[in-house]
């Protein structure tokens, strides 16, 4: 199966059904809806529900996913989790979202590239599949990343949310012309520190308990109390990620041999507005061009490309025969693209 191509049979996607809005936010720190969404673009984020793991929110998304391919758990022959704040340490979440979907026997593993780990799992797969090893594999982004937010850092709390997405994979016998690409990956740990969440030194931080929490809005709470929590220096990452976008938007172009009018659809990480502006303008695209659902989703880090994805799909704008172009950025620094033409 050398000459097998890849392609996307089925897209799912799963919110939490608690939302939390800048509103809420404005009672809980100091801060405006005004000044978040100037900045981000953000207007509002789902929040995990208490007794919800991340492994519960892949595992939704993976059936709406299946059940869009035609197929169930038993036609799988890999999955892999892409997330940076799994169930535990170990056991991997993939093997307990296996299990929750009643899945034996077949691989399951995660993959840690923080925002940019869906992009990292899918070159990875793709290599693996166009070498025979895999015929379906299912391929899931989740974060549960409310967990590991200080609630008390203005700067950090307000950009993220919570959610799952997935795709399966499914390798043919042929070198057809639609289906993935290929793809660029880089990663420079010299940047570690401008983004980053340490484990806890402590069963308890202090730091990250705040009142307000607990009575922001109407049956909304969180306790993340013992966790770790997101750090980050703004703006030397926005300046980083908005350089290294768009060099490798540049480089995967140059790679297949493409030019800028070629993508029909750019499909970014949804860490910012103002991100996702510079290389859709890097591309020459209008933003009528681009999936967009960092108003209501946040950052959901791995999670973040194949939600938009999904809601693009969902809308039913992608036709067979599009060029779609995938990227993220993530702490690390680690950040890529993929390439694909539609062919579901």
């Amino acid at each position: 199966m050398s000459t097998a191509s890849v392609h996307i049979t089925g897209i799912g996607g799963y919110l939490p059904q608690r939302i939390l809005k800048n509103s809420d936010l404005e009672k809980m720190i100091d801060t405006t809806d005004q000044w978040i969404s100037e900045r981000t673009g953000i207007h509002q984020r789902h929040i995990i529900a208490e007794d919800q793991m991340t492994s519960d929110m892949a595992a939704e998304a993976v059936k709406i996913a299946l059940a869009d391919a035609g197929l169930t758990i038993d036609d799988i022959d890999a999955l892999v989790v892409a997330t940076t704040t799994p169930d535990m340490i170990f056991p991997s979440t993939a093997t307990i979202v296996q299990a929750k979907l009643g899945g034996k026997d077949f691989p399951a593993w995660d993959i840690q590239a923080v925002c940019s780990g869906f992009v990292y799992g899918l070159a990875q797969l793709e290599g693996m599949m166009r070498g025979g090893m895999f015929k379906r594999v299912v391929l899931v982004g989740a974060e549960a990343m409310s967990r590991i937010v200080d609630w008390t850092d203005r700067g950090t709390c307000i950009l993220f949310g919570d959610g799952a997405g997935a795709v399966v994979l499914e390798a043919r016998d042929s070198a057809a012309e639609n289906g993935l690409i290929g793809s660029v990956l880089h990663a420079d740990g010299s940047y570690r520190d401008l983004l980053k969440a340490e484990h806890p030194h402590q069963p308890s931080s202090p730091a990250l308990h705040h009142p307000a929490l607990h009575h922001a809005a109407a049956d909304f709470s969180i306790d993340s109390a013992g966790t770790a929590a997101v750090e980050m220096k703004g703006n030397e990452v926005f300046r980083v990620a908005v350089s290294k976008l768009g060099g490798v938007v540049t480089e995967i172009l140059a790679k297949y041999e493409l030019t800028d009018n070629d993508i029909d659809w750019l499909v970014p990480h949804q860490a910012n507005i103002r991100i996702i502006q510079a290389t859709a303008k890097k591309l020459g695209m209008g933003l009528d061009r681009v999936a967009l659902t960092v108003s209501k989703h946040g950052n959901t880090s791995s999670a973040s490309v194949p939600l938009a994805l999904n809601d693009l799909y969902r809308s039913g704008r992608l036709e067979t025969g599009q060029l779609i172009l995938l990227e993220a950025f993530a702490g690390g620094f680690a950040w890529g693209a993929n390439l694909l033409r539609w062919s579901k």
